[in-house]
Formats: C-alpha cells, structure tokens, sequence
C-alpha cells in the first residue's frame, strides 16, 4: 500500500490511523531507523494530515491540493517548524531551538510551538537531525516535552534511540522505522528515474540494505571502486596502512573542494569497512556462505572468516563506528584515517 508516497510502513500508517480515531495521538514522537527509508516523508506526511484544512485529520488522507497542503509542501505553513543540521555544523545549533543570546527563549523552534495555531488547528514542529542534538540542545527541549502546548505535535527524526538522552527517549512515543524491501527500493529508484535499467536497480536494491540513499550511493563507479579496495585491504593478513590510507583520502578528495562533499565521501568509505566487518561477523557467528561466489573480497572474506575470533571482530566493528562519528566531529581527515586504519591493523594482527 502507498500512503501519501509513502512506502513500506504500513503498520505504522495503521497506528497513526487507530491513534487520530480514538483521539489518543502523542504530543512528542522520535522516529528511529536507517537512513534513507521514509521517516522524513512520513513526518511531512503525517503533518499535512494533522494540518489539511478540507479532509479529517481522522480519515488519514489529506486532500494534497488545499492552501495548507500545498503550504506544508513548501515549507510555508504557519503552523508547521522544521529545523535540521547545517552542513558547516557538527551540532543542531541552539539557536534554532530557542533562539540566539540575544532573543533566547523568544525566538527558535520551541518558542514558535509554543503560540497558538494561526489557522485555528495543530501546530507541528520537526526536528530532522535529531542525532545531533548535544546535550545542551537536548535539554533545551525538555520543557517543550514535559508540557507540551495545547494541540502541538513535535517530530524528532533519528536513526537510534541510543543517540537520544535518557531524558529525551522516555519523553517520546518511540516510533521504529525497518528498513525497506528490496522490491520497493527498485521500484522507488525506477520510479524516480535514479537508475538507467531494472537490472541496475535490483542490483542496487540488493546491496542497500533497504536504504534508498544506500542505493543511490551505490550507483556511484567510484563507490563500488572504493568498497571492493577497502574490503580485499581489510581481510588481508596484515592490513597495508599506508597504501589503503592513500586510497581512501584520494577517493575522498574526488569529492571537490568543499569539505561537506569530502566528508561525505568519507563517512562512505568507513561505511563499506563497517559492511566488512558486519558480514565477516556474521560468517564466524552463523557460518552459512555469503551470497554469491567465493570470488574477489568476499571469498578474501570467508577466508579471514575462520581466522579470526567474535570479539576481535566485534572490536574492529566498534573502532569503525567510532571512525564514523568523528567524520560528522569534523575529525581532521588524513589524522582520522591514520589512526583508524593503525587500530584496525592492530586488533586484526593481535586476532590469531
């Protein structure tokens, strides 16, 4: 079933829809899930629901054409805040919650949530981002949570309850997004012409992990390039820094100049690390065969497979994600590879 565009959640349409029937509807949700499955268009979905001045917020099915809806679209409605992080940003800044120094608590997100709806029904707020809100941002919601304004629904979008505060999580209906099907992941890359050929976008679909952005990532030459190098680098015996560093940054400079795009490319390139190291978790846990043949790194895989021991593993893992942070920290780059790539070839050489 699609709703309002939206594809493969249809279990969370069908609580929203039990939720606005028995008039029970939360003031606070945090959606959580991977990137790249729907959570932001089903928040927006689920605004112009709550906002569509022709159609019963109950029925599910806003009308899409009306002035609020099309405002919603736009991003122009009075009743509807969203916020999310600049790119130069390593945080949700504050100011864009409760406004600068000068104006705090008088201006931002929260202020405007705060006021009575100016077309006389809900006011909704979405926080995009979520995961990167710092514990002072954090905070600066609580009141907000704690006594939400009068008809006022606030959206926060993440990818995990464990990047929230304690705080935050018991606050918020909790809202778990699962990935996509591989069949809907071809059909929204078809759909939205992202791939030359159906062939292609089943075998985007496959490797994405039901990720739309995943799949779009992976249309790239030069990602498949990437991945397969750090992959055949990282199951040989004795990981080769130096060279696999080179790679790595010259594959990031690809990028072009502005350092958002390098930074990009480069959370990528630790992204295929963190897919090596998960499969090869998965072979020494479950022993089955990966998909496929014994060819090129995945048969490099197999093999380090029955080498090496849960734990290292899960520790290489564990350093690959750290690595992945400090991208979005701004990390210096050459400094983060250096070290990263130094740990892993430590834990891997310590693993017999």
């Amino acid at each position: 079933m699609v709703w309002q565009g939206v594809l493969g959640h249809d279990e969370i349409v069908a609580w929203f829809r039990r939720a606005l029937e028995r008039g029970r509807l939360a003031s606070s949700f945090l959606f959580v899930g991977p990137e790249g499955i729907g959570k932001r268009r089903f928040a927006f979905a689920l605004a112009q629901t709550l906002l569509c001045s022709t159609r019963s917020e109950v029925l599910m099915d806003p009308c899409g054409r009306c002035p609020a809806c099309l405002q919603v679209r736009s991003l122009s409605h009075p009743d509807l805040d969203y916020v999310c992080k600049p790119e130069d940003k390593s945080f949700l800044p504050l100011d864009l919650l409760v406004g600068d120094k000068e104006r705090r608590g008088r201006e931002g997100l929260c202020h405007r949530l705060s006021m009575k709806p100016f077309m006389g029904g809900r006011k909704v707020a979405i926080i995009d981002d979520a995961d990167y809100l710092n514990p002072e941002g954090a905070n600066s919601l609580l009141k907000t949570l704690e006594e939400p304004p009068p008809r006022s629904v606030l959206i926060l979008i993440g990818t995990s309850p464990a990047k929230q505060l304690p705080t935050i999580r018991s606050r918020c209906q909790l809202i778990r997004f699962q990935p996509l099907d591989a069949d809907i992941v071809t059909k929204i890359l078809m759909d939205h012409g992202m791939v030359a050929s159906t062939e292609d976008a089943q075998r985007l679909a496959q490797e994405s992990k039901g990720s739309v952005r995943r799949a779009n990532e992976l249309a790239d030459p030069s990602l498949w390039g990437i991945r397969s190098t750090i992959w055949e680098g990282l199951a040989c015996p004795q990981i080769d820094c130096v060279g696999l560093s080179a790679e790595i940054i010259r594959f990031s400079e690809q990028g072009g100049r502005e350092g958002a795009a390098r930074r990009e490319r480069l959370r990528q390139a630790i992204s295929a690390a963190v897919e090596f190291y998960e499969g090869l978790l998965r072979r020494a846990c479950f022993s089955p065969s990966f998909e496929g043949n014994r060819s090129g790194s995945k048969g490099a895989m197999q093999d380090q497979a029955g080498v090496a021991n849960t734990d290292v593993i899960a520790r290489c893992l564990e350093r690959c994600l750290d690595a992945a942070e400090q991208v979005e920290r701004n990390a210096y780059p050459a400094t983060l590879i250096e070290c990263w790539l130094d740990d892993l070839a430590a834990y891997w050489s310590a693993r017999l």
